[in-house]
């Protein structure tokens, strides 16, 4: 039999096994197999920057997961797959190769995001890799690539048939540095400190009237102005008519309920737009439309002298302008928060334009009832997603105005304007260079293309079907939807776990999966998310090299499900203690290494086998609800602190002994609990128990790989022996202590120690009386009834 060196080569391991599952094709998804399919809808990898520690962390938790349940006996459905179309990818281009992608051809920018971002995958590929991840290659999938275009254009088509989708002219939520349209979701509040100013309004009588705004320089937007109708300051006003400082246009006084008496002066502009509420008041007053910002962010010729500065630029004009006439005549400081773009942080806009959207305000109550069918994991996360859906404003505005996206597969006929969908067998469609036959209405030959391309999350919204060949094979399509798991962090529960569920529904009026797990972030030491910007990122590859991969795996075990992780170097040295001690401890059993007829089993082995069976129990009650931190938690105290600490330094004077049947039932329990023990690490610590498994247990177990052999079961389970072995650990650590404190070794020979115990204890202790002598070195033991103590003579 091949032995265990002194030390193991971490990095020869890892090289080995690596090649060895992919050429044994160890992880090989089967969809013809006859074992039940546990499938993952992974979240795809968006290729924008440097991969950091921070995501390695969320997404080991549900390759635990993959890995667990292909040694619980199911057929796991684990692919690749990246998100690399979209608003991060066309970022990092223009940041990485210094262009804008509005002075570079559409086409040419194009092809630039795709080969950024092939290059961004391998370099992905190579850290999954590294880490030992156990997906299936052959399952890839990029939302970019023409399989997904065509599901996404696909399902499109179907919502608009089914009359979910429509076009309309409408305020739209607009990020002026993106210069694209947002939807609700991709909007984040940002609390910053700003000025209230405070400005007088002269009446078309001359009375004058004070409006607090924080928005000055969109007073060549204002078209009203609004007061609540029982506060008695203002009553008088309403119905009259003010004109709009520096910009003269005259504008009628409304009343509102919705109006906060007690913020500013009581009376608000309406302007257009500043917010949400000047859009209702907008069409509730049926009130024109000034708009006074651009597209890029800057004011328009309705700002006249201040046409061409930027917002801020012209609000501090503006401002300097209303002080210079008297017109401003107090400032105060106050903390607000504004509605940001998710990803440039830039505050947003509310611009004019023609885009498309999905129906959501009239599905909210089926949403959280179709929530409701899925398990939540932690339950909690359940509430975030329905007091979203119970606080949506907005349809889905699903139109971008970007190059490098999933194209709409319409165009728009030049003669009669009707709107044309692309034929299913032809998706998926360029609508730049594919053209219909003819206009069905007019009969017209000349189109023009939809330019622009679908929001990111219509696409990966739709991973479920992606992953079950949708229309495409109805067979495959049964066995995986609704697939078993989504796994993904708790800061896209708005957008990906929303939308997934708002398309299942639209599409098949089903739940797109049984269980949603939801994880934290991997975070610097400090708690601060890892980002280029902050100069805190920390390269998982550079760690594995220091370290090595399964101690990066054992740190990601230590974050509870839902909850963030601070990384901290240290935790992996006490990782790299755990992996060492398995070494070591497999290195002493191998000697005795044997599968042997169950024998006649001893109190002590009968404890430790009965100790391991509640643990498998723990482990497996605890991966059925995704606390995986307490999976790796009681697998690691158990084999540290029972078989390790105690257990073995047991045993050992038995295996160097005489006596063959304790011998023999000592080697059995040997074997199968450092199996046992193997296949509970085997998920969270793939590389060094294949390397174990298959120096020690290849031969006799027949399993090509550890990965594909099935957990242990309980092999015994004796509550009486459990007792005798919760004594026994006592009065060992009772000697310990003594031989400590009196500075001698642990191996120290002593002459006796005086036990006092209950009467009933006292007897189960008899049972173990060679396990007592062999184990503390000890010549003579007595006995007395008493307060449990231990009394010892040098």
């Amino acid at each position: 039999m091949e032995t265990l060196p002194k030390r193991p080569d971490l990095r020869k391991i890892e090289e080995k096994w690596r090649a060895f599952w992919k050429k044994e094709k160890i992880y090989k998804f089967n969809i013809n197999s006859e074992k039940n399919i546990f499938s993952i809808d992974v979240p795809p990898i968006t290729p924008s920057g440097k991969m950091h520690i921070g995501h390695v962390m969320s997404y080991t938790h549900f390759e635990y997961i993959a890995r667990y349940k292909r040694m619980l006996g199911y057929e796991v459905f684990f692919p690749t797959c990246f998100d690399d179309n979209g608003l991060p990818t066309e970022k990092y281009v223009e940041e990485t190769k210094k262009v804008s992608k509005a002075t570079i051809e559409r086409n040419e920018f194009r092809k630039m995001c795709f080969n950024i971002a092939a290059e961004l995958e391998l370099e992905y590929s190579k850290i999954f890799e590294a880490l030992g991840f156990s997906w299936d290659r052959d399952l890839l999938y990029r939302t970019i690539d023409n399989f997904c275009q065509k599901q996404a254009q696909r399902s499109f088509i179907d919502l608009y048939k089914k009359g979910e989708i429509y076009r309309k002219e409408e305020p739209t939520i607009w990020c002026p540095f993106h210069q694209t349209a947002l939807a609700q979701a991709e909007v984040d509040d940002k609390e910053r400190i700003t000025n209230l100013n405070y400005l007088t309004f002269e009446l078309s009588d001359g009375e004058k009237i004070k409006i607090a705004t924080t928005r000055p320089e969109l007073l060549p937007a204002c078209v009203g102005i609004v007061v609540h109708p029982e506060d008695k300051r203002y009553r008088n006003y309403i119905g009259r008519k003010a004109f709009v400082p520096i910009f003269g246009q005259e504008v009628e006084i409304f009343a509102d309920e919705k109006v906060d008496p007690d913020f500013g002066t009581g009376i608000v502009m309406i302007c257009t737009f500043g917010d949400k509420t000047d859009i209702e008041w907008w069409k509730i007053h049926d009130l024109p439309l000034r708009i006074c910002i651009t597209k890029d962010g800057k004011m328009n010729e309705m700002a006249k002298q201040y046409e061409g500065m930027t917002i801020e630029e012209a609000r501090e004009k503006i401002i300097n302008d209303l002080k210079e006439k008297g017109i401003l005549y107090k400032q105060e400081e106050l903390k607000q928060n504004v509605g940001v773009c998710w990803r440039c942080k830039t505050p947003i806009e509310f611009i004019v334009t023609k885009q498309w959207f999905v129906n959501i305000l009239k599905h909210k109550e089926k949403l959280i009832e179709i929530g409701r069918k899925v398990n939540w994991y932690p339950k909690f996360y359940r509430r975030r997603y329905e007091d979203w859906v119970n606080n949506l404003k907005w349809d889905w505005c699903i139109s971008r105005q970007r190059y490098y996206g999933v194209p709409f597969p319409v165009w728009y006929c030049k003669n009669c304007g009707e709107v044309i969908l692309a034929e299913d067998e032809k998706l998926p469609v360029d609508p730049e260079k594919d053209n219909p036959e003819k206009c069905p209405k007019c009969g017209s030959n000349e189109f023009i293309p939809e330019l622009d391309v679908f929001d990111t999350w219509f696409t990966s919204s739709i991973t479920p079907l992606i992953n079950s060949k949708w229309k495409e094979d109805e067979i495959f399509f049964e066995k995986i939807f609704p697939m078993s798991l989504r796994p993904q962090g708790h800061d896209i529960i708005r957008t990906w776990a929303f939308y997934t569920i708002l398309k299942s529904y639209l599409h098949l009026d089903r739940q797109p999966w049984k269980d949603i797990m939801i994880s934290g972030h991997g975070l610097d030491r400090k708690g601060k998310k890892m980002s280029k910007s902050l100069g805190n990122i920390i390269d998982p590859l550079k760690i594995i090299e220091k370290y090595c991969a399964d101690a990066i795996r054992l740190w990601a075990t230590t974050a509870k499900i839902g909850e963030d992780l601070p990384f901290r170097e240290e935790d992996l040295k006490h990782n790299m203690d755990i992996l060492i001690k398995l070494w070591n401890a497999s290195r002493f059993i191998h000697q005795n290494i044997e599968k042997l007829k169950k024998p006649e089993l001893t109190v002590v082995d009968r404890w430790i086998l009965t100790r391991f069976g509640l643990v498998i129990e723990d482990y497996h009650k605890y991966f059925g609800k995704y606390e995986l931190s307490e999976a790796r938690r009681i697998t690691e105290m158990f084999f540290k602190h029972e078989f390790c600490d105690f257990y073995l330094e047991i045993v050992k004077y038995r295996i160097y002994g005489e006596d063959e049947e304790s011998k023999l039932s000592a080697k059995w329990t040997l074997y199968n609990v450092l199996l046992g023990t193997l296949k509970l690490f085997a998920p969270f610590i793939p590389y060094i128990t294949e390397e174990i498994y298959q120096i020690l247990f290849k031969e006799m177990e027949k399993d090509k790989s550890i990965h594909l052999s099935n957990f242990p079961e309980k092999m015994i389970e004796d509550r009486e022996a459990l007792k005798t072995g919760m004594l026994l650990k006592e009065v060992i650590s009772e000697v310990r202590r003594w031989k400590i404190s009196n500075r001698l070794s642990l191996g120290k020979q002593i002459s006796k120690i005086e036990i006092a115990a209950k009467k009933e204890d006292i007897e189960k202790l008899k049972l173990v009386l060679p396990d007592i002598k062999g184990t503390n070195r000890v010549e003579e033991v007595s006995f007395r009834e008493g307060n449990f103590e231990v009394i010892c003579h040098l």
